[in-house]
């Protein structure tokens, strides 16, 4: 069986109210579970609902750990996507679990609050939205751990915000969220606020893919996946943790920032997905209802995608969504050099760190994008595509990709080089390349292979100098 751990990345820690005026980052301590239910169980179409008593020690906010699969189902495959868990604690309707794969996978979820006492666990199999071809979902190693006030777990997860699926009619039925740009993970930040001894915290999430907003080749060239990654919602807290009246806002359509004016649920924000490009808004009346894990929190200078690479399978499930999408060109000899989205299996995933001085702003801005040149030619490949906007404008650690040969391996790169890319009039600009952070292909079951590929240093690219190497084996 394999199991794919979730990442319980570092938290930042609120302990304390004199904690929350310069939130840090430390490793998270898991809570000691209140529940620990080690048989497995299978949840069926044509069986009733499975119900797991679940103890709560100290009242507080609850997360669920469990391994889940369902026999049958392919993201890959129109008609087969997933099958659908619905969870209830008392009756009451917590969050949806789109399980695909028969390959078991290590999923957090929030229960919500919780008071101290015996609760019950239902585990629904969600007919209307499994495809029809799905028989069961399989479920082994659940735990539910709580997390009481005063911890540092607690506040992060006490404001939490409750999103609700996406029902444009254009892209499917209100359950379309079961086949197309699911939620996979989600985290928080927290930084101080403006009000010394407050402090923001900022919820995001990692959804399979995007229907609309950046087309797949920018994706690929610009942020090095073709998964989307928004932060959803931010709260001010003030010294004693308790939400500032009116501060919180959320990405609404058109990524404007606004202020919330929706529905609570406790102290949860309960926001829909409302655009084809995941924005949210704060009317909810989809069936469907994500309540992820927002515990992990970005490691200082690491790019968005590390939390991807921290759950490998997330790379899987982007790849199938292209493939079922018909977003995946046909192979040829000019794969490599035409911009559309080859087998996602071809690319270089890199992270680059770089600085530009004076910064980007404007329409007219200097970024940067890599080559890879191969042991056995002189072609370099860029990810760019030579297409200028496509290059690196962000100074923040970059993902990137570079389509390459199918069957490249790490042993047949030569070089790695930084190229000083042009948009619009040259501004002038003087950009110093610091690093490489990984640079890894996929394998043929589209996990992240090893990163092979890293680099630190200074090198300086300007109008005389335009290109420079990185790397070379």
């Amino acid at each position: 069986m394999r199991v794919v751990p979730l990442f319980t990345a570092t938290v930042a820690v609120l302990a304390g109210l004199t904690g929350l005026t310069t939130p840090a980052t430390a490793q998270t301590t898991p809570a000691p579970a209140d529940t620990t239910h080690t048989r497995p169980i299978e949840v069926r179409r044509d069986r009733p609902d499975p119900r797991v008593p679940i103890i709560v020690r100290k009242s507080g906010e609850a997360l669920i750990d469990l391994n889940a699969s369902a026999p049958g189902t392919d993201w890959a495959k129109a008609g087969a996507e997933s099958a659908v868990v619905s969870i209830s604690v008392d009756n009451r309707y917590v969050a949806d679990l789109v399980v695909s794969g028969a390959q078991p996978l290590h999923r957090q979820l929030a229960l919500g609050r919780l008071k101290a006492g015996v609760h019950q666990l239902r585990l629904h199999f969600a007919d209307e939205r499994s495809a029809a071809s799905s028989k069961s979902v399989s479920i082994d190693a659940l735990k539910v751990s709580t997390y009481a006030p005063g911890s540092p777990e607690y506040l992060v997860l006490r404001y939490a915000p409750v999103v609700y699926g996406r029902n444009i009619a254009a892209l499917g039925t209100p359950y379309q969220n079961a086949t197309t740009d699911t939620p996979l993970i989600a985290w928080h930040d927290a930084a101080p606020a403006t009000t010394p001894g407050h402090t923001k915290l900022t919820y995001s999430v990692i959804w399979s893919n995007e229907d609309g907003g950046t087309n797949t080749p920018a994706l690929m060239a610009r942020w090095g996946r073709t998964t989307d990654i928004e932060w959803i919602y931010s709260v001010e807290v003030d010294q004693n943790g308790d939400r500032v009246a009116g501060s919180d806002t959320y990405q609404a359509p058109d990524h404007q920032t606004l202020r919330f004016s929706g529905r609570y649920e406790n102290d949860h924000a309960l926001l829909q997905t409302c655009t084809s490009n995941n924005n949210m808004c704060d009317t909810v009346d989809d069936p469907m209802r994500f309540f992820l894990s927002y515990l992990p929190t970005l490691p200082a200078n690491q790019a968005r995608e590390y939390l991807m690479d921290a759950n490998p399978w997330t790379y899987e499930i982007m790849a199938k969504e292209m493939l079922r999408e018909g977003k995946i060109e046909a192979p040829s000899a000019t794969t490599p050099t035409t911009p559309d989205v080859s087998d996602q299996r071809n690319y270089l995933y890199a992270v680059v760190k770089k600085t530009t001085q004076p910064a980007n702003a404007g329409s007219s801005w200097v970024g940067v994008s890599l080559g890879v040149r191969l042991v056995n030619g002189e072609t370099v490949y860029l990810s760019n595509h030579v297409d200028p906007t496509w290059s690196l404008q962000r100074d923040d650690p970059a993902a990137t990709t570079v389509e390459l040969p199918a069957g490249t391996t790490a042993d047949d790169i030569a070089e790695v080089t930084a190229n000083r890319v042009v948009v619009g009039t040259d501004t002038g600009a003087t950009v110093h390349v610091t690093g490489i952070k990984r640079g890894f292909l996929l394998g043929q079951n589209y996990l992240p292979q090893q990163s092979f590929l890293t680099w630190n240093g200074d090198v300086t690219l300007d109008q005389t100098t335009t290109s420079a190497v990185l790397w070379h084996r």
